[in-house]
């Protein structure tokens, strides 16, 4: 079982900085791979960001640049470094953890595990 916490969310101006943050804790939390969601009412939840147990990295092409995904892994969190932050990042963002398919990490389906969200308004 993996139990995630994510916060660090907040307002934002147009073309500033953000740091989330997801913690990770439970008996299979080593053993995952971990991502970052993001959810609108326009657009759904779509995948953002994610980290395979040895740090490779994939990126949703809207974030491509500006977003990095990184882990500490003693610590068991999960991080995401938002920059040059646009009103279209305004959304719920939540962490995941599961054991997707390597063609589908930025699926939602593939994840099992799921944080509260934390909101990031952009304006």
């Amino acid at each position: 079982h993996v139990q995630l916490v994510e916060s660090g969310g907040g307002s934002v101006e147009v073309g500033g900085s953000l740091r989330l943050s997801c913690a990770a804790s439970g008996s299979t939390a080593s053993r995952v791979c971990v991502a970052w969601f993001r959810e609108t009412p326009a657009k759904g939840r779509e995948g953002v960001a994610h980290i395979s147990e040895d740090g490779d990295t994939t990126y949703a092409e809207s974030v491509k640049g500006r977003f990095t995904i990184s882990k500490d892994n003693n610590k068991k969190v999960l991080y995401l470094q938002m920059n040059s932050l646009k009103p279209e990042d305004t959304a719920t963002y939540y962490c995941a953890a599961g054991w997707p398919y390597s063609r589908r990490l930025l699926e939602a389906d593939e994840y099992k595990y799921w944080g509260q969200g934390t909101q990031v308004t952009v304006s």
